[in-house]
């Protein structure tokens, strides 16, 4: 149920625009650093904090913002698998996120506080999977803006390993280019088992490169296609990584198109799974469940609501002034997403028309 705003809220609501908030946000994963070496660099954005805060804000109201940040530091759990932290403080909110994406440093001093920063914080980190196919082996690599690593998996990378390893419904077949076929399938099939357990650890876009005819029994078995943004057509068996990469280069030369091509394709595949929800109703709903993976949200898109119950909300009505309201139901949704440990995507205007704006992929 919807509650009046007394006259105290009223007042507080008015009083806050002039304070100074602070947003601070960092890389912190103390399970693979020292406690001591991210102390200090916790110490060092204090004091690029305090500086600003000085320089630009009363010493009272600088003080008070800084006795609350360093506070929350000092209570900060260097026990936890997180990558990243965000520490938010005002004169009247105290908030810590500790959560599951890169980031890169950041500090943000203001008059409000906004969810979105956490996301525009993330490291653009351009990494990219490469499956390159042939009728006798594989290779799959990870690559990036400086590197490029050789991936080894359990799964057979050579056909010779399961030559003989005949399914008993063709082991009397005497015709050699049906136990090809057959045999290419069942390489295949391995090299797709790899490639999915390396997508269950880090579900980068992917490339895959090899002859038409192998990449066309690859289309029919893979069980990734969701992951595959591009399928590049040659014979690569003679090639270095050095040419590899010369080829890869203008597929990834517009990188932003690269990530948002492999977001509707993981849309599409979410969908024909029962995995997807769309429209910020429906997946208002559904955060309050914590089963999201990936919120995937149009820039510049707000919606501010009024509560209706714990999961429902209604578009916010402007004249009705004696309601308290939302300021923006899509932060609030991030903010779930992120606490709980899923990731969130903003994508061009006009990307989601299909999906109301807003779309929610849940884990299967």
């Amino acid at each position: 149920m919807n509650k009046s705003i007394t006259p105290d809220i009223r007042e507080v609501i008015g009083a806050v625009s002039y304070l100074p908030s602070v947003s601070l946000i960092m890389p912190f994963e103390p399970k693979m650093n020292l406690k001591t070496e991210l102390a200090y660099k916790l110490k060092i954005a204090t004091d690029k904090i305090e500086q600003q805060l000085m320089n630009n804000y009363e010493v009272e109201k600088a003080n008070l913002i800084l006795e609350k940040l360093k506070n929350l530091i000092s209570q900060l759990s260097y026990t936890t698998y997180k990558k990243s932290v965000a520490i938010f403080v005002s004169p009247l909110i105290e908030k810590v996120y500790y959560l599951d994406i890169p980031v890169e440093e950041k500090i943000i001093i203001d008059e409000s506080f906004e969810i979105r920063d956490l996301v525009y914080s993330k490291k653009d980190l351009h990494k990219y999977l490469v499956l390159i196919l042939s009728a006798e082996w594989t290779k799959i690599f990870l690559g990036n803006t400086s590197q490029f690593i050789r991936l080894k998996t359990a799964t057979p990378d050579n056909v010779n390993a399961i030559w003989n390893d005949i399914p008993s419904k063709t082991a009397n077949f005497s015709d050699p280019s049906y136990r090809k076929e057959v045999m290419l399938n069942k390489f295949l099939k391995y090299s797709d088992d790899g490639l999915g357990i390396i997508l269950n650890a880090t579900p980068f876009p992917v490339f895959v490169m090899g002859t038409a005819r192998v990449i066309g029994h690859f289309k029919k078995i893979t069980a990734n296609k969701r992951h595959v943004v591009e399928y590049i057509p040659g014979n690569y068996e003679e090639a270095t990584e050095t040419e590899i990469r010369k080829v890869l280069a203008p597929y990834i030369a517009d990188w932003r198109k690269v990530m948002q091509n492999n977001i509707l394709r993981q849309l599409d595949a979410a969908m024909n799974a029962g995995k997807l929800v769309s429209g910020i109703d429906a997946i208002w709903k559904k955060t309050v469940q914590k089963n999201a993976r990936l919120l995937v949200v149009e820039k510049n898109f707000i919606y501010p609501a009024q509560r209706v119950s714990d999961t429902e909300i209604s578009l916010h009505d402007p004249n009705d002034i004696n309601q308290l309201f939302i300021k923006d139901a899509v932060d609030d949704i991030i903010e779930r997403v992120l606490v709980n440990g899923g990731d969130v995507e903003f994508v061009d205007e006009g990307l989601l028309k299909d999906y109301q704006k807003i779309a929610l992929i849940q884990f299967y």
